[in-house]
């Protein structure tokens, strides 16, 4: 894990350094209360940015590189990309072999349906993790992540989709397939 960390932080600015710890951190106390694996919830939880700080053009070209396929949605917003690219990348640079800790990567931005307990986990700390201060409802989401993930999930979908109308940005249609699946 030291050696993950260490990893992180040559990758990362000294922000995202600081989110990707706590977010590890968050999700460690979510897996031991949710009955998750503490250890997976520290490892997905330190991959779940490593692809973030990458430039938008430098994401788009690494993802022709490694044939991940991009959505229309995700060639005008790159910044989507960091979840896809982050699981390849963890792969192939920091030796992930465990499928659900890849997924849980792949898929803390927007969600899926049928999620693992771990990618709910990520999806959540990600969100709701200390350092976050800005979105609305976070007591709420908070506590409601450490009695019920799925309703935590919802809330932080809702949230989201709601932000993204309100300021004019484009959705994804992956978080709306999660949040019809959840609700």
């Amino acid at each position: 894990m030291e050696a993950l960390r260490e990893a992180m932080k040559k990758v990362q600015d000294e922000s995202r350094y600081e989110h990707t710890l706590a977010v590890a951190y968050t999700a460690a106390c979510l897996a031991s209360v949710h009955g998750g694996d503490i250890t997976k919830a520290l490892r997905a939880g330190l991959l779940h940015d490593c692809a973030k700080c990458i430039a938008p053009d430098r994401q788009l070209a690494l993802c022709e590189k490694y044939h991940i396929t991009i959505s229309e949605v995700e060639r005008r917003n790159p910044f989507l990309l960091h979840g896809k690219l982050g699981a390849r990348l963890a792969q192939e640079i920091y030796q992930e072999r465990d499928e659900d800790v890849l997924n849980a990567v792949r898929n803390h931005t927007t969600g899926r349906p049928e999620m693992s307990l771990l990618e709910k986990i990520i999806f959540v700390a990600d969100y709701m993790e200390p350092g976050r201060n800005k979105a609305s409802g976070l007591p709420e989401i908070r506590r409601l992540s450490f009695t019920d993930l799925d309703s935590a999930m919802v809330q932080i979908l809702q949230d989201t989709l709601v932000y993204l109308k309100n300021t004019g940005q484009e959705i994804d249609p992956a978080t709306q397939e999660t949040l019809n699946y959840y609700k």
